[in-house]
């Protein structure tokens, strides 16, 4: 399982309708989890981005809960793949 941090920012139609905005995260919660992400946390933010979103999860399986959640007009998302310390330890061991 990979860590992902989704940055998201709200269209116009997901501002509009902000108020349903908590119903819409436990939505997307269940749906990732049918699709096997686990979302670790969600956090409703100021500045740049709207929402920030934690998850685990294969690379196919974060990416289609997020083409899923983009396509239904209320959010847009750039993604960040994270990785832990004992994760990047022998990555960066190889680029040396």
């Amino acid at each position: 399982m990979s860590t992902f941090i989704s940055l998201l920012s709200f269209t116009d139609q997901g501002i509009r309708n902000i108020k349903d905005s908590p119903k819409r995260a436990e939505a997307f919660k269940e749906m990732a989890n049918k699709l096997g992400v686990k979302v670790k946390a969600i956090y409703w933010t100021l500045g740049h981005y709207d929402l920030v979103i934690v998850m685990d999860g294969k690379d196919e399986a974060v990416t289609s809960a997020l083409l899923k959640a983009g396509s239904l007009g209320n959010i847009r998302s750039e993604t960040l793949r994270a990785f832990s310390e004992a994760e990047i330890g022998p990555i960066i061991g190889n680029a040396s």
